[in-house]
This record gives C-alpha cells, sequence and structure tokens, in this order.
C-alpha cells in the first residue's frame, strides 16, 4: 500500500499525509490484539480500495482526499470498542482533524461516510457509497475464504458468534442480501461474491451432515440396508453360482474365492476391502471410513446367512441383470455416503500421488482383474463378466444422478428481462444473474453492449420446453447446457414434475 497522492490537488488545505501516518501509528499502538480481521491491514486494504473504485467513478481531488480520510478512520473506534465503534471513529474524526486543516462541513461529511459503514450499509451519496464498496470489498474476492476466515476468529474470540454453524448461517444470509452500489465494484466484485455464497452453502451442507441430524442418519440407514440387500441378491442369486465376476474389490473377492476352494466370500470380502477402508480414513474422512465398515460387515453378515437360490444360469441374463442389481446395491450405499467397493477410495488415493486420472486407474486395475478371470475360466466368461461390470457401472450412474438428472442452463439474450420473468413465473425455477458484455462478433468487435447472463438449474425433462420458451422470446438467444451431478437446495425440490 502506497501512501496516498496528496499531491494530485495542491490547492487543498487538508494534511492527508499527516494524519494517515498519525492514526495508522494510533491504530498499531492500541488497537486490541485479537482483531485479526479488523487491524491496520484492514484499514490500508480499504484505502487502496477507495482509491482503485474512485478512479472507477472518476473520483478526485479534494473529494478523493474526504473519501481516503473516512476509510482511514472509519475503523479507528475500535481502539475503544467492538459494538458500536462507528460512533467512536467520528469522535476521533471530530477530535484529530481539525489539527490537520479539515474544516467543519468537512469532518461532517467524514463522519456521515463512516456512518454509512454500519451494518445494514447506508450510503447517502457517491463518495458514501464508494466506501461502503471498500469496506465489504473481500466478499467479491478469490481470497473471500482467507479473510472470512480470520473475521470469524475475531468475532469467535470477542463473543460475536459461538460457533462455526452459527457463523456459516450469518454469512450465507449477509452474502445473499448484499449488493455493491457502485458500478465499477458490481462489475467486477459481484460474480465471484455469487461463487463465495455457493462455496458456504456447500460448506453449510456439508457441516450439517458432518455434525449430523436425526434424518440424515436415518436416511443413510436405510439406503445401506437396501443396498447391502440388494448387492447380496445379486452376488448369491446371479454371479456367484455361474461363475461371474465384476470389476473392483468385489471382482478381487470372486477370484480368490475361486483360487482358494472352500474359502467363504463374506470374509474374503471384508479383508479385501480393510486396506481400503483405512486409506478412506486419512484419504476421505473417518465417517466416511466407518460408514462403509458398516456396510461391508453387512453385506458379508447377509452373504454368510442370508441364502437365496439361483435364478437363472443364462449367461446373459446373469450378467445384464448380475450387474443390474449389484449397481442398484452399490449406488445405494453410494447414496449414503459410503462404498460397498473400496476400489474408488484406492483410486482417489492413487490419483492424489501420480499423474492418472481416477478413471484411468479404475480402469487398469479391472483390465488386470479380467485378464486374470479371462486366463482361468476362458474368454467368454470374462466378456461376460465385462458387460456386468458395464451393466453394473451405468446403474450407479443412474442410481445416484436419478431419472431427474439436473441441468445447468445459461442464456445470453438481449431480451433477457422477458426471459428472466418467464423463468420465474411460468417454469417455477430460480435464477442468478451474472454481469457481462456481448456482441465482439467477428468484423464488428468494437461493438458490444451490457446484458444479463442469466443461470438456472433445471431437470432435463423441462429442457425442451426451456428451449422452446426462449426460442419464442429470441431465436437468436445463445443457450447452453451441461449435466449438474447434484443440486439441493433453492426451488429444485419443491417442483415435482408429472
Amino acid at each position: 500500500m502506497t501512501a496516498f497522492n496528496h499531491h494530485q490537488h495542491p490547492h487543498s488545505t487538508m494534511e492527508f499525509e499527516k494524519l494517515q501516518d498519525f492514526i495508522l501509528e494510533k491504530l498499531k499502538k492500541d488497537l486490541p490484539k485479537f482483531l485479526s480481521y479488523h487491524n491496520v491491514q484492514h484499514t490500508l486494504d480499504v484505502v487502496e480500495y477507495c482509491e482503485e473504485l474512485a478512479a472507477n467513478e472518476n473520483i478526485s481531488g479534494d473529494e478523493l482526499t474526504l473519501l481516503c480520510t473516512a476509510a482511514l478512520l472509519h475503523d479507528s473506534g475500535f481502539v475503544e470498542v467492538y459494538k458500536g465503534h462507528e460512533e467512536i471513529s467520528c469522535g476521533i474524526a471530530k477530535t484529530y482533524l481539525l489539527q490537520f486543516d479539515y474544516t467543519q462541513d468537512q469532518i461532517t461529511r467524514i463522519k456521515e461516510m463512516i456512518m454509512a459503514t454500519r451494518i445494514p450499509q447506508k450510503p447517502k451519496d457517491r463518495l458514501a457509497e464508494i466506501l461502503c464498496d471498500a469496506d465489504l470489498y473481500y466478499l467479491g474476492t478469490k481470497d473471500y475464504p482467507i479473510n472470512a476466515e480470520s473475521l470469524y476468529q475475531e468475532l469467535h474470540n470477542s463473543g460475536q458468534v459461538k460457533n462455526r454453524e452459527e457463523w456459516l448461517h450469518q454469512q450465507i444470509k449477509f452474502l445473499h442480501t448484499h449488493h455493491y452500489y457502485t458500478q465499477a465494484a458490481h462489475k467486477k466484485l459481484s460474480a465471484i461474491q455469487h461463487q463465495n455464497l455457493l462455496a458456504l452453502q456447500a460448506q453449510s451442507q456439508s457441516h450439517k451432515s458432518v455434525t449430523g441430524h436425526k434424518d440424515f442418519y436415518f436416511s443413510d440407514a436405510i439406503l445401506i440396508i437396501l443396498g447391502v440387500i440388494i448387492a447380496s441378491f445379486a452376488l448369491n442369486s446371479f454371479l456367484v453360482p455361474n461363475n461371474f465376476f465384476d470389476g473392483g474389490v468385489t471382482g478381487i473377492s470372486l477370484l480368490i474365492r475361486e483360487y482358494i476352494p472352500g474359502s467363504n466370500l463374506s470374509v474374503i470380502i471384508l479383508i479385501a476391502n480393510l486396506p481400503f477402508i483405512i486409506m478412506g480414513f486419512y484419504t476421505i474422512n473417518p465417517r466416511f471410513a466407518l460408514k462403509t465398515l458398516i456396510t461391508i460387515v453387512l453385506l458379508g453378515i447377509s452373504l454368510l446367512f442370508v441364502h437365496i437360490p439361483m435364478i437363472t444360469n443364462d449367461k446373459l441374463l446373469v450378467s445384464v441383470f448380475g450387474g443390474f442389481f449389484l449397481g442398484v446395491g452399490i449406488g445405494l450405499t453410494m447414496r449414503a455416503g459410503c462404498a460397498a467397493d473400496g476400489i474408488e477410495v484406492l483410486a482417489l488415493y492413487t490419483w492424489r500421488h501420480t499423474s492418472f486420472t481416477i478413471s484411468e486407474i479404475i480402469m487398469a486395475l479391472n483390465i488386470v482383474i479380467f485378464s486374470i478371470a479371462a486366463s482361468k475360466f476362458g474368454v467368454p466368461t470374462a466378456l461376460y463378466s465385462i458387460l456386468t461390470y458395464f451393466t453394473a457401472s451405468k446403474t450407479v450412474d443412474y442410481v445416484i444422478e436419478g431419472i431427474e438428472a439436473y441441468t445447468g442452463v445459461t442464456i445470453i439474450s438481449g431480451k433477457s428481462e422477458i426471459i428472466k420473468e418467464r423463468l420465474v413465473h411460468e417454469l417455477g425455477r430460480g435464477i442468478t444473474i451474472y454481469k457481462g458484455e456481448r456482441g465482439f462478433l467477428p468484423g464488428k468487435f468494437e461493438v458490444f453492449s451490457e446484458c444479463d447472463i442469466i443461470f438456472t438449474v433445471i431437470s432435463r425433462l423441462e429442457l425442451r420446453r426451456l428451449k422452446n420458451l426462449v426460442n419464442d422470446i429470441d431465436s437468436n438467444a445463445f443457450v447452453f447446457a451441461n449435466t449438474i451431478k447434484e443440486a439441493s437446495g433453492g426451488v429444485i425440490k419443491r417442483r415435482h414434475i408429472h
């Protein structure tokens, strides 16, 4: 942070540079040590952001000096109190500014700017708007997590928030309602602020699942039990009696059983998965490892004590339906936040220590499994087993994503206002708006205009209807969609397709 360039307006009598040295020294000396966010660096950052935004808003001369003075003093009240520091900051301005050749009118205006930063912010003029945006500039930056953590520690140490859950709730609510006042701040920071909001919401969901609500535990238990029963049915009724194989640790367990006559499949599955459960404890988290251990133990018990007769020995039916039921079982356990097969954990661990992708690692491991199967039981059995694995994999995807796999749709149109209204009122969908620019065509690169970029999430069953709606309004609108693996919250779960 460089010192404010007072020489840009030599006719001013305000001695900003001397004031800056005095205030910064006072802050360094008197600010409480627990202020991990509202410290000297924050004050310097706000002054710098004011200069940046002021340049974009064509603010200069004495106006710029007044703005930077308010930025310098806006948190000085923390030297005395935490709550209500703005009034103390105004008192400091009244006490010292006269000594640095500020007039009474200038001091009054500076005090008004300082009071505008009180949450909820209420700026009354353009300078106050710039100061408010500079004070909360960090909300729209990629450094938000670092600054937010510093602010949390400060609020927690001062007794303003009790725990992280309360903090997350407050931050989500704050970012959801906050908006920047100046055009420069809005254009530069709003999109990243929205990304930070989405990250907070995801963090909140993760925090809830880890701290544990009863409905999460109950639904997870039901999914695990159903998954174990269905996977056991697939193994006992289709795959094991017909010497068929699957990929992953299940396939390894089936191979070991064939190479060791008389061995117990339930015990083999437990032993084969145990290293990957331990690996999951360190690679993912302890909760995942515990749930996976419970799932594997239940699967072993089911295979050991539940005897289900063979359904068919038709190879095609065995490969397709054996894979289908096994995929349903594994998919349900994955929806519960665990795994009935440790190969995903092994792939994740290997991926973190090599340059290979998770898909490449899983494919390589399965090639080894099916090659061994082909050498012992013949190529036809290995090929049928590959079909089993393919069917199981696709079924897992289907079970996890569901019939209403969600699709994120981005719409860029010169008639965005009409499209926004109809998306909300006709499709009943929530929308997110990014500020952007459209144009920049070949031969007309210099021609462009500001526009709203619309983003919404719909089910794939609604995609055709949305495209028709947009086409009716603007046939030249640019629309693109991408699949979303998982979505929650908003109006998604309140909508039902009949």
